[in-house]
């Protein structure tokens, strides 16, 4: 089916119109959006996203509908995965909690404007060389395998621009409100809150490299392409604040996107061999092979997303590993004075780091036991209550 500029118009200014929404209506004015918030709006993007699928699967037909919801299942599951990267940034450039919904439509803005940059880079590519199904098979195959390797410890936010931004120009080591820029000993100077922009904007662009040859692998009609992408990104934000906390609890998720990002990447290879014109693999010639059909990725993308949720949901070492990072989270957050400036906001914070302890006693110990770390957990979640005590004998 063919898209006429009128559609591709009208989705643009719809999608432009939801972020202005966002911006005006929520975020214009800092403060920390409640669970009830957070949950109400996630499923108002996402019951759009899945009105715009229906409304794919009845006027472009049953392909380009499942390829649209196999497209947007897969680059949502992979912006989940992102939030995990987005809340060590926030976390170690130590973004106020009012304030950090700023930075993560900034982050869903950029990823847009990047992503839509790849996706059309990506379409005249497919469209002039038939051989980038290989590269882009190669590449999902590639970060399949990054993803199964142990992470590495440690939170810091940092990376080549970010030094350079420090070394280069004048920056502050506090927040001045949500302003990015500030005054300073008379001087002019970038604060904290530029630097973590930059931060989100350069892990977007690592993040596209990844998600655009997903989606690629699964349709090759740049309108889906584009519209999944959107629409899996739009309640991003409202998603980080839903799932804050939750997200440790996922541990077997990088396995799951393993799964469907190496499954992906062998069907570009089998389609790639199947409009092979490459001299050197058989002669120029296409290779008779099977391709996957959409019904069935779609199935498998569904199925490993499926069990991958069940299973993490359901392990005892998923429950503790969750508990403990949520307690070392609050200890930290609470010891930090710079954190909120809302007084309700750190005693928030203090009763859900009971909660949490609550919890953690309650786990058999080599459960409890095994976190990394833990003497160093603890240590800080002592020092939270003793500066909690001596909080209310003032």
């Amino acid at each position: 089916m063919t898209v006429s500029p009128l559609i591709w118009g009208i989705t643009i200014v719809v999608i432009l119109a939801l972020l202005a929404f966002d911006y005006f209506f929520h975020i214009r004015k800092a403060h920390v959006p409640t669970l009830k918030e957070a949950a109400v709006w996630s499923s108002i993007y996402v019951g759009i996203a899945i009105l715009f699928g229906i409304l794919v699967l009845i006027y472009g037909g049953g392909a380009m509908g499942s390829e649209y919801f196999a497209g947007y299942i897969t680059e949502k599951a992979l912006s989940v995965d992102n939030l995990f990267v987005f809340l060590i940034i926030i976390a170690s450039f130590r973004v106020p909690r009012e304030d950090q919904q700023k930075v993560l439509l900034f982050g869903i803005v950029f990823s847009l404007i990047a992503r839509t940059g790849f996706i059309f880079l990506g379409a005249a590519l497919i469209n002039s060389f038939a051989w980038v199904f290989y590269a882009f098979g190669l590449i999902l195959l590639i970060t399949a395998g990054n993803l199964l390797k142990p992470e590495k410890d440690g939170d810091e936010a940092d990376n080549f621009i970010i030094r350079l931004a420090r070394r280069f120009f004048h920056t502050s080591d506090h927040y001045d409100g949500d302003k990015l820029f500030t005054m300073e000993n008379g001087k002019k100077v970038m604060t904290p809150m530029l630097l973590v922009m930059v931060a989100i904007g350069g892990t977007d662009i690592l993040f596209a490299l990844d998600s655009i040859p997903a989606i690629f692998g699964l349709t090759q009609n740049v309108y889906i392409v584009f519209t999944a992408t959107a629409f899996s990104l739009m309640g991003l934000r409202q998603l980080y604040f839903l799932i804050d906390g939750l997200l440790d609890r996922l541990i077997y998720l990088s396995y799951g996107l393993a799964a469907i990002l190496a499954f992906i990447g062998v069907k570009l290879i089998i389609h790639a061999l199947h409009e092979n014109n490459l001299p050197f693999v058989n002669g120029g010639e296409p290779v008779p092979v099977v391709e996957i059909s959409i019904g069935l990725s779609l199935t498998v993308i569904i199925g490993v997303l499926v069990i991958t949720v069940i299973a993490s949901l359901m392990s005892k070492a998923g429950k503790a590993q969750t508990a403990i990072n949520n307690a070392r989270r609050h200890a930290v957050n609470y010891m930090d004075l710079e954190y909120t400036a809302d007084s309700a906001e750190r005693e928030r914070i203090y009763r859900a780091l009971v909660a949490e302890e609550r919890q953690i006693e309650q786990m058999e110990p080599k459960y409890r036991n095994k976190a990394k770390d833990v003497d160093k957990i603890r240590e800080q979640v002592r020092e939270a209550h003793r500066q909690h005590e001596e909080y209310l004998s003032r």
